[in-house]
């Protein structure tokens, strides 16, 4: 499978997962959208100084577009990139991003340590470890 397929499919299957599974119904929100505007400036970041500095080399055969030469740097935008980058790492990003906040989500929802607390484990953790 190539990385265009694959980060497809990952996309499909979190828009099911949030719509569908969970019910989280966060791509529905604008608060998310505009967050996600702040995330994606910040991964473009990232990807461009890791591919435009050649510390991360794509195959041109698994991704939209092409590879480059070992002796010059990717495009800076055109032929599937984006700030050097593959478009799929856009796709991937989104991925790994709205399925941490799905889980969050959920995990609040069931209420999975509501309130933060610090100091030492409760009584009930302790007995969980066996600790008297």
């Amino acid at each position: 499978m190539t990385y265009t397929q694959l980060a497809i499919i990952g996309v499909l299957v979190v828009i099911a997962l949030d719509l569908f599974v969970f019910k989280t119904k966060l791509l529905k929100r604008k608060v998310f959208w505009v967050s996600y505007s702040i995330v994606i400036f910040f991964q473009l970041v990232t990807n461009g100084i890791l591919t435009g500095f050649g510390i991360v080399e794509y195959d041109g055969d698994a991704i939209i577009g092409s590879s480059t030469p070992k002796d010059s740097a990717p495009t800076f935008i055109g032929d599937g990139r984006l700030v050097f980058a593959p478009i799929e790492d856009l796709l991937f990003g989104f991925c790994l991003v709205v399925l941490t906040l799905i889980i969050w989500i959920w995990l609040g929802r069931k209420g999975v340590q509501r309130e933060p607390m610090s100091g030492p484990p409760r009584k009930s953790v302790n007995r969980f470890l066996g600790i008297k």
